[in-house]
């Protein structure tokens, strides 16, 4: 037997759950986690669970969910556990949240295939090449920001790319590209959205008195900074931290709050519901 990971969304309705442990039951399947969430706003059941089973028998459990009256769904999909998360990260200068990624990926902690770095900057090539990750420079200027933009979809067909992470990518995507990523691109914003915007968001911060800061990381859409959001992180600071201070802090909770969104995606927990994100 192997190890499966399914994700289902459809209208909420009784006999989803009866339906779905039935069609596994009746392939000698063994559910080993479930998780479920009923959106009462949306009125959208979702859906996340492991089994094992036999590869062969998957195309059944498929067929018997997708046939049944109970369940009228809009998604439906199983994969193999084993299956990694093709992923591509981009980056410009800061190279925190990069690093944090690729150590955790080397270390087996994330279950990502990272399967290459994008820069618009030579600032990070070492650092990457040192992981063994292939390293490719993509200007960027106002002039040629479409060729780019051209480019970096060609290396995300050529390399099959599930993941695209933006880790301190510091342009913003056209609409265009963030259609062509929809569901897929995930960015780490230096705050707890809503929050400062423009430059120096921690020395805003800090004029502010704020006694809290953090992170979020969402979905890329092209509305700035918009996107629905996978996860958040905060901390407590005071009038004592000084803005070089808030800037450490604030680095530290950006990677680990988009390692965690990161982590959440490859293992599909993340489900899209309009603006937000359902998280299993």
């Amino acid at each position: 037997m192997a190890r499966h990971i399914m994700t289902l969304t459809c209208d909420d309705r009784p006999g989803i759950v009866a339906t779905v442990s039935h069609a596994l039951l009746q392939v000698g399947a063994n559910i080993l986690e479930n998780q479920q969430f009923s959106d009462e706003d949306t009125d959208l059941f979702f859906m996340r669970s492991v089994f094992d089973a036999d590869s062969a028998d998957v195309a059944t459990v498929l067929t018997a969910i997708d046939s049944s009256e109970a369940i009228k769904h809009q998604h439906l999909q199983v994969r193999p556990a084993e299956e990694y998360c093709r992923t591509l990260i981009l980056v410009s200068r800061f190279d925190h949240c990069l690093l944090d990624l690729l150590y955790r990926w080397k270390s087996g902690d994330l279950p990502i295939d990272i399967v290459g770095v994008v820069s618009n900057h030579e600032d990070c090539r070492a650092l990457v090449e040192y992981f063994g990750v292939p390293f490719t420079l993509i200007p960027v200027t106002p002039g040629s920001k479409h060729d780019a933009e051209t480019a970096l979809i060609r290396l995300v067909e050529a390399q099959d790319v599930k993941l695209v992470v933006l880790a301190r990518y510091m342009q913003i995507l056209s609409d265009r590209l963030c259609e062509q990523l929809a569901g897929r691109a995930i960015n780490i914003h230096h705050s707890f959205l809503p929050g400062f915007k423009g430059a120096k968001p921690y020395h805003q911060a800090h004029d502010r008195g704020v006694k809290l800061i953090g992170a979020s990381a969402h979905y890329v859409t092209a509305d700035l900074d918009e996107g629905p959001i996978i996860e958040q992180d905060v901390v407590r600071v005071t009038h004592a931290d000084t803005p070089a201070r808030l800037v450490a802090i604030g680095r530290d909770v950006e990677r680990r709050v988009l390692s965690e969104a990161v982590r959440a995606h490859a293992d599909s927990r993340v489900f899209l519901s309009g603006r937000r994100t359902i998280v299993l």
